[in-house]
């Protein structure tokens, strides 16, 4: 795990110098990652604006194959064998990373808005969908963001670690989080510029861990 991780972190860091400073940071959440899902568990993501989008972007990365070959197990593929079309969805179903994007729900975000309190729109899907060994990343490039915050709390106290995307500062997310990845710009799009290598690095250390390694 840790020589995967290591690989990855070192890879972003040839490519985007500027981030040698995050680098421990970038390898202690990837190692994070790759021990809640060798536990069984899963991965929460939320962000808002841009940071959204990062979100989304996110979970299209663990819940398909990013770089990895991720074909159906034998095992799957038995079990599949009783559909009626098993051929066609054997050949195109791939294992997946478990990932859930909380910025996407829009019929429970705008109602948690409307009936309760909007910046706990986050925090109420880490409540309601979290579980203990799961990991939280939390998105936001001033570190602090509110709705994000609430998430964080909920998300320490239900035993869910927190990984951190911030700027520079890393705001108030950098105390309540396990591991903080703060990059080092300050003005929003080029925090946003950074951290997409960041957690590409992290997608493809996952990955490579479960699925054979960078083709």
């Amino acid at each position: 795990m840790k020589e995967i991780a290591e690989q990855r972190v070192a890879e972003l860091v040839a490519r985007y110098p500027q981030l040698a400073g995050v680098r421990a940071e970038v390898a202690e959440a990837a190692g994070a990652l790759i021990a809640a899902y060798r536990g069984g568990h899963r991965v929460l993501v939320c962000g808002n604006g841009g940071s959204a989008a990062d979100a989304l972007h996110i979970v299209g990365e663990l819940m398909k194959a990013f770089v990895c070959p991720r074909k159906v197990t034998a095992a799957w593929q038995e079990k599949l064998s009783a559909c009626p079309h098993s051929k066609y969805i054997t050949e195109n179903l791939q294992m997946a990373l478990p990932a859930v994007s909380l910025v996407s729900e829009a019929g429970l975000l705008t109602a948690y808005a409307n009936d309760v309190a909007p910046d706990m729109n986050f925090a109420q899907q880490v409540f309601g969908q979290g579980q203990a060994g799961d990991v939280l990343i939390a998105i936001s490039t001033s570190g602090n963001s509110t709705n994000v915050l609430y998430a964080a709390e909920v998300a320490r106290a239900m035993g869910i670690k927190v990984v951190a995307l911030t700027g520079r500062s890393g705001g108030r997310l950098r105390s309540l989080a396990d591991v903080c990845i703060a990059v080092p710009e300050d003005e929003t799009f080029k925090i946003q510029e950074l951290h997409l290598p960041v957690y590409h690095a992290l997608c493809l250390a996952v990955e490579a861990e479960f699925y054979g390694g960078v083709q």
